[in-house]
């Protein structure tokens, strides 16, 4: 069948990969028949369930190739590889079955086949076959498509959420490096006014230091000035007293003056 179809390089590798799985779960299914412990047999129902999420995985892909190359391909190849895509879906409903046999054989809980893990509820392994063997093949074709739609629409929803979170991200950093560089000219403001502060605090103390020079040559000044005023009181007061030099360029008192221009013109009267 597979060689009589017209398929792409990639229909072709994505064909062969679901028919070696295929031979997988036939064989997979005539080992449990073997193994004697249940342990190992639910082991091995596991590997097979792996394979057949990866059947159904590729069954996606081989459909979604079909509707790239619809366009380029006649109604007729369509026609045939829409038939093979399903007999592949009926092949796999079918190894589906089966392991709900050996599952309720093992006793063990109900385990989903189709679990995508994106909050979408798939149908049990036993609702699948239930529908599938009630189901037209266009039914089951449509049936498909819209399981495939809607996972495309996660996807898409997804690498939304994904775009809305990178950009958010460079909101953010855009606006930290913006906030960065504003603390950073703040920084750079507290340093130059610290640095003007020292300098303004060096011009105080340094006014200081003038200041205290000036008052005590000032108050040296007044002390000389008080200690002249205090001879000449003194002089006034006793102009007699020896023991108080006469202060140089300051005229004696006035009694003082009259005796000495007596003194001198004394010998004219003579």
């Amino acid at each position: 069948m597979a060689g009589e179809l017209q398929m792409n390089p990639q229909m072709e590798q994505i064909h062969g990969e679901i028919r070696d799985n295929f031979r997988a779960l036939a064989n997979g299914f005539q080992k449990i028949d073997k193994i004697k412990d249940s342990n190992r047999q639910s082991k091995q129902l596991e590997e097979l369930t792996g394979k057949m999420r990866e059947c159904k995985r590729l069954i996606k892909e081989f459909d979604r190739e079909i509707k790239d190359d619809e366009a380029r391909n006649t109604p007729d190849v369509n026609r045939q590889l829409n038939d093979e895509k399903q007999s592949m879906i009926k092949e796999l409903n079918s190894y589906v079955a089966l392991r709900k046999t050996y599952m309720n054989t093992l006793g063990n809980k109900k385990l989903e086949l189709f679990d995508t893990g994106a909050g979408i509820s798939e149908p049990t392994a036993e609702e699948n076959v239930q529908m599938a063997s009630s189901m037209t093949n266009q039914q089951l074709i449509d049936s498909g498509k819209k399981t495939m739609d809607e996972t495309d629409q996660v996807i898409e929803r997804s690498k939304q959420v994904v775009e809305q979170t990178i950009e958010v991200g460079t909101q953010t950093a855009v606006t930290l490096k913006g906030q960065t560089e504003q603390m950073g000219r703040i920084v750079n403001d507290l340093d130059t006014i610290q640095f003007s502060i020292k300098k303004a605090s060096q011009l105080v103390k340094e006014i200081g230091r003038q200041v205290a020079t000036d008052k005590c040559i000032m108050l040296f000044l007044f002390l000389i000035v008080c200690g002249v005023i205090a001879i000449i009181i003194v002089k006034i007061v006793n102009p007699h007293n020896k023991d108080i030099r006469d202060i140089p360029g300051l005229a004696p008192p006035a009694p003082t003056r009259r005796l000495l221009y007596l003194r001198d013109h004394m010998g004219d009267f003579q």
